[in-house]
């Protein structure tokens, strides 16, 4: 089953005195990096998580946003964070000064100011223990993160219908390449064989065996007959990976570099103006499909 790893989820849960909001995203990257912002306070809570997404997903940048508060009614208590407030007013000393390095004096900052920013500020509860909370929290996410599988999976069959009708469209365009070359067969070999022969009759001192080497030469660099059985292999290859379980867009991200690799060679070769049209056609699906491939998991 192919998964894109692309896909958000929120969701919204209580516990007590406490709501919640969770926000979870995920983009295509080329491993699973997790970025993670949950109340500090919570004691546990980010191992738990980070090992439930690694658990879950194996590809993708994944942003996770939890924002915990009181429930209306109750006046949640707050507590200064000695760290956070040492780095705010470090940042803020050092904007000063460079903001004096270039002439421009700033307003001083109130402690309403330095208290606002981010992190400064932390809501604490009403008891120490916050086992209980972030075992409700733990028991939601599961129900978050099934809710970003079902997406990605769901992006994931968007994916495989365009991927496989790239394939399609590449195994038409071989067809096309190979009956072009077996038509143009005949005439390649009849044009080198009176060009040899106007060749021998201008001088008599030419090397019949250096030229039967070179045209060998040539006829092997202008055949295409390897590059369309190697396409045809990387179609049947694509293919079964599609219809294989488990992550596997790595392995189709490589073949894919395989696919433009057989393409730029079959060009190289066209020495005709209708199989230049068919091998630049193919390198243009390939690219395309190159792009959807990038958000297979």
């Amino acid at each position: 089953m192919t998964h894109s790893m692309t896909g958000f989820a929120t969701r919204r849960g209580q516990f007590g005195a406490h709501a919640w909001a969770w926000d979870l995203r995920s983009v295509n990257g080329k491993g699973l990096d997790l970025r993670l912002r949950v109340p500090d306070w919570i004691d546990g809570l980010e191992p738990q998580l980070r090992a439930l997404l690694g658990k879950g997903l194996d590809r993708g940048n994944v942003s996770l946003t939890l924002k915990v508060s009181r429930e209306a009614g109750g006046d949640a208590p707050m507590r200064l964070n000695p760290a956070a407030l040492a780095s705010a007013l470090a940042m803020l000393a050092e904007l000063e000064a460079v903001a004096m390095d270039n002439g421009i004096t700033l307003a001083q900052a109130s402690q309403a100011d330095v208290l606002s920013l981010r992190g400064v500020m932390e809501q604490v509860g009403d008891d120490t223990d916050t086992a209980p909370l972030a075992a409700a929290l733990v028991a939601d996410f599961h129900g978050l993160l099934a809710d970003l599988i079902v997406m990605r999976v769901e992006e994931g069959k968007a994916l495989h219908r365009v991927i496989f009708g790239q394939l399609d469209q590449i195994d038409a365009l071989v067809t096309d390449a190979a009956t072009i070359a077996e038509a143009r067969r005949d005439t390649v070999a009849d044009t080198l064989k009176e060009n040899v022969k106007k060749l021998l009759q201008a001088a008599d001192n030419l090397d019949e065996k250096r030229i039967e080497q070179e045209l060998a030469l040539l006829a092997v660099k202008a055949d295409i007959t390897e590059e369309l059985d190697r396409l045809r292999a990387h179609v049947q290859a694509a293919r079964s990976l599609l219809a294989a379980d488990g992550p596997f867009g790595r392995k189709l991200d490589f073949l894919t570099q395989e696919f433009m690799r057989e393409a730029n060679t079959l060009c190289s070769k066209a020495q005709a103006v209708a199989l230049t049209r068919v091998g630049l056609d193919l390198k243009a699906v390939i690219d395309q499909m190159r792009e959807q491939v990038q958000n297979v998991e």
